[in-house]
């Protein structure tokens, strides 16, 4: 730290980054409007916002994927053209994306001089590349073999690369966008260790993130952005989560599951020694054993691509098996021959798919045609042996938006007019509103804003309360842990066991779900990373 010459007090530093008024517009669509904020040099920075608030547009400002309408970038203190990201690059920011841009049949180190060659002579850059691969390695302890193929390797191993990548280049000033959505409990704490020592070491971090908890581990100071405005900008250490929450929402927000203990009844599912192999030959379920009963929420805990979709797809009727399936005590034909959608829900099977824009909706048809799909047979929505009944379909759809809080409640808009929440909740009220024995429900909450998940939630423990058995699929702990009565973590196509979330904790279901079941003993990040590792190749 420098000292004035004419006081001999402290000179404060210059923000590391300085917005000024930022704005940025997408026809009608304001995304930032006149934001401006100050990161402090050496500290984390953590920016929350609900889906859609405008974070992702200003972050591509930042890194030079967009440019503002109007407004000033200021980095350490001088004001700094950003056009493209060589030019952010070359102010010394770097960008780790949520979708990592490794090329997956290169190494470790090929991935991280990408770009960045130094020579014409690409064996000179690769063996300077080594060298100080390795100093950054083992300053930032960021351990990572550089001979590796990235295809081999897990998605924290693959996280470390794209930081290594960042440092490679020089950056001072790193911006993380949804960093542990990918990792494991273990690997999460990781990679706080890791921006832990960055920070120590005088680096910059951006961190964006939902997750409330995160913010309040590793952040100093976090600033909140809703509707493309900054609201709030806060000291870490002076707020909490359920203030952030009310910031992010405009509303209190209960960031709690308030649920009654469970009443287990009959057993409405069981499954036994499902097994399915796709095209490529790769067995994606290796004899899955489980049930769910009625009046309780069975929580599937995973890191994605471990089975449970193959699950959610073979119970709804998407996909064929082999093994042994069961609904209120009658066996279901998995061969796919008299086994559809259809059929499932004549069962009492409703299913709210992990892709809603995929599978859920058709994004081009209207709200009101939405949510009779799977049941435009059904008598209510038929006028006649051949015409459906439109203003009955378009009424009912109005009751349903009311009921769920879609918002706009129009049911004569496409689906694609909808925010991601919105659509989610046109699903949810589809499926959810036919009263079934069972629902199927895939990460209910991805990309929804905090104020839709707490509503989402409370449909679902309803439907619990009701004595209705739920199925829930979730790469989110924190909703696993808070929604599900019984727990059951699948990895590499196996359950690997049940827990009781009263009797568990994220350390333990993160070690599950890397594999590994004696969970007593203590276990190095390096044992998750393999372990994962071993499954890599076989996520599509």
């Amino acid at each position: 730290m420098s000292v004035t010459q004419d006081t001999g007090r402290p000179e404060q530093a210059a923000p590391a980054i300085e917005l000024k008024g930022i704005s940025k517009a997408f026809g009608p669509v304001q995304a930032n409007k006149d934001i401006s904020i100050r990161v402090m040099p050496g500290t984390i920075h953590g920016i929350i916002g609900e889906n859609g608030a405008g974070k992702s547009t200003l972050m591509s400002i930042i890194y030079g994927f967009y440019q503002a309408d109007s407004g000033e970038i200021w980095v350490n203190g001088k004001k700094t053209e950003i056009r493209e990201p060589q030019q952010a690059i070359a102010a010394g920011i770097g960008m780790v994306f949520q979708h990592f841009k490794l090329v997956q049949n290169f190494t470790v180190l090929e991935n991280v001089i990408l770009g960045a060659e130094d020579s014409a002579l690409l064996k000179t850059s690769v063996s300077k590349a080594r060298s100080e691969l390795k100093r950054l390695a083992e300053e930032y302890e960021l351990s990572v073999d550089p001979d590796a193929l990235i295809e081999e390797i897990g998605v924290g191993m693959q996280q470390r690369v794209e930081i290594l990548k960042a440092l490679y280049r020089q950056a001072d000033i790193l911006i993380l966008d949804e960093p542990t959505g990918v990792l494991t409990p273990a690997e999460a704490d990781h990679l706080f260790r890791i921006l832990e020592g960055l920070r120590a070491q005088g680096k910059t971090i951006i961190l964006i993130t939902h997750k409330l908890r995160e913010i309040m581990e590793i952040t100093d100071t976090v600033s909140v952005m809703r509707r493309g405005e900054m609201t709030a900008t806060v000291k870490t250490a002076d707020t909490d989560p359920e203030e952030l929450a009310e910031l992010m929402v405009g509303r209190k927000v209960l960031l709690r599951v308030d649920k009654k203990p469970a009443e287990p009844g009959r057993k409405v599912l069981e499954v036994e020694n499902l097994r399915v192999v796709d095209a490529d030959g790769v067995e994606r379920l290796k004899g899955v054993s489980l049930d769910v009963r009625a009046g309780e929420i069975l929580g599937i805990a995973g890191v994605a691509g471990n089975g449970q979709s193959e699950l959610l797809e073979v119970l709804g009727g998407i996909s064929a098996a082999t093994g042994t399936v069961r609904m209120n005590g009658e066996e279901i034909d998995l061969t796919g021959a008299k086994s559809d959608g259809q059929s499932r829900r004549a069962r009492g099977i409703a299913h709210v798919p992990e892709d809603r824009q995929h599978l859920g909706l058709i994004m081009e048809f209207f709200a009101w045609e939405n949510t009779i799909f799977g049941y435009h047979h059904d008598a209510a929505y038929q006028k006649n042996a051949v015409l459906m009944d439109n203003a009955a379909i378009r009424a009912e759809t109005q009751a349903k938006m009311d009921r769920f809080d879609v918002r706009p409640p129009n049911p004569n808009l496409p689906a694609k007019s909808f925010s991601g929440g919105n659509q989610q909740k046109i699903v949810c009220a589809r499926e959810i509103e036919q009263n079934p024995d069972l629902l199927l429900v895939g990460q209910p909450t991805r990309g929804v804003d905090i104020g839709a998940i707490e509503f989402i939630h409370n449909q679902i423990v309803a439907l619990r309360d009701q004595g209705k058995a739920v199925l829930l699929v979730s790469v989110e702990l924190d909703e696993i842990m808070s929604l599900s009565d019984r727990i059951a973590v699948m990895f590499d196509g196996k359950v690997m066991g049940e827990r009781l979330p009263s009797e568990t904790d994220e350390r333990e279901l993160g070690l599950l779900m890397a594999g590994i079941t004696d969970t007593s003993k203590p276990v190095t990040v390096d044992e998750v990373e393999a372990n994962l590792a071993q499954t890599q190749g076989k996520v599509t």
